[in-house]
């Protein structure tokens, strides 16, 4: 398969070279990931600078962007042909719940979907156990043809930080949801300006055990389906009521 690999822990991650050392025999891989890290971006273009693509000694490739850019720029530019599949990852941390709104590699994985192409995100739920999240991935992409997800999908992947036969299995999921995060640190610089850090991210809310939380916690591949489409469905009955009330 050919597949386009990125991801938002920039091109020299630990996580993305052992995906790629994990697939490369199987499949036909091309990298293009940001030229540093980019946790966090979400879905940010850049708009106002050029984007330069450097290639690299190991056949990588490095974008002075985001991780919407290296996808956007991968398939507009780099591939041919264009890649059958999208992987964003292995993430150095988990995407679970609410993260998925700040994650610059659901965000390359969404890109990928917003271009037309099979996408899913793959992170790793600590910092150790890289080729189990490979190996996951590995399995999945073989079960792929078998599913026919929706254009408007991707996949979001969560694998616990363990040892791959320590796996207990796979979890079909929704998000989960944090406590909201209130902690920011406040220091200064050498010259007495006052600086933030953001502090740790709010801890998981207590909820049953259907949320991806839950799944990765009990040792399960934490599997969910994202909707590129976010318009509110549920929502179109009462605001077109709402609607209705309104007077000009």
């Amino acid at each position: 398969m050919n597949i386009l690999l990125s991801n938002d822990d920039g091109v020299h991650a630990l996580g993305m070279s052992t995906l790629y050392d994990t697939l490369k025999n199987e499949h036909a891989l091309t990298v293009i990931a940001p030229d540093r890290n980019c946790s966090g971006a979400s879905n940010s273009l850049t708009l106002v600078n050029p984007l330069r693509v450097q290639s690299l000694q190991n056949g990588f490739y490095s974008v002075n962007g985001t991780p919407t850019d290296c996808v956007h720029v991968g398939i507009n530019q780099v591939m041919q042909p264009e890649p059958e599949l999208v992987i964003a990852g292995i993430n150095h941390g988990p995407n679970l719940g609410d993260d998925v709104v700040y994650s610059g590699t659901v965000a390359a994985a969404m890109e990928g979907r917003h271009m037309g192409h099979t996408a899913i995100a793959v992170s790793l739920v600590g910092t150790t156990h890289f080729k189990t999240a490979a190996l996951v991935i590995k399995n999945l992409i073989n079960q792929l043809p078998n599913l026919q997800l929706s254009a408007k999908q991707i996949l979001n992947i969560n694998v616990p930080d363990i040892p791959f036969d320590q796996l207990k299995g796979y979890k079909i999921t929704r998000c989960g949801s944090r406590h909201r995060a209130t902690s920011m640190t406040k220091s200064q610089d050498p010259y007495g300006r006052d600086i933030y850090w953001y502090g740790p991210q709010g801890p998981e809310q207590e909820e049953d055990d259907t949320t991806d939380f839950a799944a990765v916690k009990s040792g399960y591949v934490s599997v969910t389906p994202l909707s590129v489409d976010m318009t509110a469905y549920t929502s179109l009955p009462l605001l077109n009521d709402w609607a209705l009330t309104i007077t000009k």
